[in-house]
C-alpha cells in the first residue's frame, strides 16, 4: 500500500507523458530506493529518475549489470510504493535482446513505473562515463526493433519509451547521433535523450540546432554542470535529469558523519547535524501506521498515551482519601483504569491528581499535580496536560470503573474525539453529564453515526439520548483541536469550566462522536455505588 496519499488523479504514466509534452522544461530528480524516493517528492520535484548508477551503487555492485534485472525491479517496487510522482527508470540496454526488453516493460508496469529510458549500447553496459570510445553501439535496426517491442508489449498507452542516444559518448559525432535519434524516433520512442560527457553543452547545442522533429529532447547535464539552465530553455530541451546527486551527497554526508564519530568516539558533535529519528518515522509513515492500529489493531496501540483526571475531592461518607485509590475486588480503581489500558498497548498513562495527592501513589504511572482542585474542574487538570496532547490518546475520569470493551469501542471508531455514552440512565438527577446526540440509540440499527449536540447537566428528559461516561478518545487531530482549544480559554474562565461546556464548546469545531453502550460502569460518588462497582 503507497504510504502517501496521492495528489492527483492522473496516472503516473499520464503524469510522466505531460511533462514531457509540456512547454516548460521539466526536471526529474534522482533517487535510487524507497527513503530517497520520498525526499524527491517531498522537496517538490514532480518525477523521478531511477539511476542504473545509483541503484547499482547502493547496492555495493559496479553499474554493470552486475545487480540483476529482477534486483531493480524489486527496488523499484518500494519506490513506487512511497511516492505519488511518475517514476522513469533508467534501464540500461533493456538487460539483454528484444524478449527481454517485452519481459521488462510487463514488470514496470505492474509496479506502476511511468516508463523506460533504454540506451543504445550493448549488453552487459559499461557506464558512459568510463572509457567511452572504447564501448561498441547496438545495431541501429537492432535496438528499432528493442523499441518496437516495448511499445507494442506495453498495456497503458502512456507509458513512456525513452530512447537515449551513446553518439557523442564514443565519439561518433552529430550525424551518428542524429540518425540514431530519427531512427528511434520512428520506430516509435516517445523522447530521445541525448547523452555528452563534455564539460561544454556544444554537443547538445549542435543537436538541438539541427533536430527537426516534434519528439522531446531529454539530456543529463552531469559533466556540463555550470551550463545556465535557461540555457536549455532556449535550446527548446524538454527535461533535464539530475542524474545521481542524492546518491553522492548521500555518501558524501555519511562519510563526514562517520569520519567524525570515529574520531571522536562521542555523537554529541553530529546529532545536532543530522536527521532526527522521529524524521526518520515520518518519512516512513508511522504516523499512519498509529492511526491503522487504532482501527485494525486495537490490541497494540503503542501510539496512544493514557490520561486519567483523577484530582476531585471525594464525598463518600467515611472516606476522605483519592476516590481512584478506593479498593474494587482487593485493587484500587487506578490499577483497575491502568489494566485496561495496557489490555490495549497503552503504556504510557498520566494522571492528574489533586486532592490528598500524597496518598495517590503508584508506580505504573506518571503524576501531574492540580493544586487548585478544590476550585476547578476536570477540564482545568486536562489543560495542565495541553503540551503533551500531541497524540492519540485514550482520557478517563478517574472515579469510573467500565468494562474494558469500552475502550476496544473508542479505539475502532474512525472518529477524531469519541465520546461513551450510556443509554442506560435516569432523567431526574441534577449531577449527570447528560448528552443530546444527533441521533438516539436504535438497537435495531447496526450502523448509526450520532454526534454530540449538547451536554449539560440540565437538558429536558425528551431530547436527553443518554449519560456521559467520563471516557473517550482522540486521534492525534483530535488531540491537537482539544490542545488549540484549551490554549484559546482565558485562564478565569478555564479554571471555572466543566467537561460538558467544554465538549459542547469543542464540537462546534470538530465533530464530537459517540459510541453508544449499555450498562457496564459505575460513576463512584457514594458508598452504594463504591458497593455497585464491584459487579462491573
Amino acid at each position: 500500500m503507497n504510504l502517501q496519499a496521492t495528489t492527483t488523479k492522473q496516472r503516473k504514466t499520464t503524469q510522466l507523458r505531460a511533462l514531457f509534452q509540456r512547454s516548460e522544461l521539466a526536471f526529474l530528480m534522482e533517487a535510487h530506493n524507497g527513503l530517497s524516493a520520498r525526499l524527491v517528492e517531498e522537496t517538490g520535484f514532480s518525477g523521478i529518475w531511477a539511476s542504473g548508477l545509483a541503484i547499482s551503487a547502493s547496492m555495493g555492485v559496479r553499474d554493470n549489470n552486475e545487480a540483476s534485472w529482477t534486483q531493480v525491479v524489486d527496488t523499484l517496487e518500494f519506490m513506487s510504493d512511497a511516492t505519488s510522482i511518475p517514476i522513469l527508470l533508467d534501464g540500461d540496454t533493456g538487460y539483454g535482446n528484444f524478449n527481454n526488453v517485452r519481459r521488462l516493460i510487463k514488470k514496470l508496469e505492474q509496479r506502476d513505473i511511468a516508463g523506460v529510458c533504454l540506451e543504445d549500447k550493448l549488453f552487459p553496459k559499461t557506464n558512459s562515463f568510463l572509457n567511452g570510445e572504447q564501448q561498441e553501439l547496438a545495431d541501429v535496426s537492432e535496438f528499432c526493433g528493442k523499441i518496437k517491442a516495448a511499445k507494442d508489449t506495453q498495456s497503458d498507452p502512456d507509458f513512456s519509451v525513452v530512447a537515449r542516444i551513446e553518439s557523442f559518448i564514443v565519439g561518433m559525432g552529430l550525424n551518428e547521433a542524429l540518425d540514431r535519434a530519427y531512427a528511434y524516433a520512428n520506430a516509435g520512442a516517445d523522447a530521445i535523450l541525448v547523452h555528452s560527457k563534455k564539460a561544454v553543452p556544444d554537443d547538445i547545442v549542435a543537436f538541438m540546432q539541427a533536430w527537426d522533429s516534434p519528439v522531446p529532447i531529454v539530456i543529463v547535464p552531469t559533466k556540463y554542470y555550470a551550463t545556465p539552465t535557461d540555457q536549455f530553455r532556449t535550446m527548446g530541451i524538454s527535461t533535464v535529469i539530475w542524474a545521481n546527486h542524492s546518491i553522492r551527497s548521500a555518501m558524501t554526508a555519511m562519510k563526514t558523519t562517520m569520519k567524525t564519530i570515529y574520531d571522536t568516539e562521542t555523537l554529541k558533535d553530529v546529532e545536532p547535524k543530522i536527521s532526527s529519528v522521529s524524521d526518520i518515522f515520518r518519512i516512513q509513515g508511522a504516523d499512519e501506521l498509529a492511526e491503522a492500529e487504532t482501527q485494525y489493531l486495537p490490541g497494540y496501540n503503542t501510539q496512544l498515551a493514557g490520561i486519567i483526571l483523577a484530582a476531585g475531592p471525594s464525598r463518600i461518607d467515611g472516606f476522605s482519601g483519592p476516590k481512584s485509590m478506593l479498593l474494587v475486588h482487593g485493587r484500587s480503581i487506578l490499577d483497575h483504569q491502568v489494566d485496561h489500558l495496557e489490555r490495549f498497548g497503552i503504556g504510557h498513562v498520566t494522571v492528574v491528581r489533586g486532592h490528598d495527592k500524597a496518598q495517590m501513589v503508584s508506580d505504573r504511572v506518571s503524576f501531574v499535580d492540580n493544586d487548585a482542585y478544590a476550585t476547578t474542574s476536570e477540564v482545568y487538570s486536562l489543560a495542565l496536560l495541553a503540551d503533551q496532547l500531541d497524540t492519540a490518546a485514550v482520557i478517563s475520569y478517574g472515579d469510573v470503573v467500565y468494562k474494558h470493551y469500552f475502550i476496544h469501542e473508542c479505539l475502532a471508531h474512525s472518529g477524531d474525539v469519541v465520546i461513551v455514552v450510556d443509554v442506560n440512565c435516569p432523567a431526574t438527577d441534577s449531577w449527570r453529564d447528560y448528552v443530546q446526540a444527533s441521533e438516539a440509540f436504535d438497537a435495531l440499527r447496526i450502523q448509526q453515526s450520532p454526534t454530540l449536540i449538547q451536554m449539560a447537566r440540565s437538558i429536558s428528559a425528551d431530547q436527553i439520548s443518554g449519560e456521559f461516561v467520563g471516557l473517550m478518545k482522540t486521534t492525534k487531530t483530535g488531540s491537537r483541536a482539544i490542545q488549540a482549544a484549551l490554549r484559546s480559554i482565558e485562564s478565569s474562565t478555564l479554571a471555572r469550566m466543566t467537561m460538558p461546556e467544554f465538549l459542547t464548546a469543542l464540537s462546534q469545531t470538530i465533530p464530537v462522536h459517540i459510541v453508544y453502550v449499555q450498562g457496564g460502569w459505575v460513576d463512584v460518588n457514594t458508598l452504594s455505588d463504591w458497593t455497585a462497582a464491584a459487579d462491573v
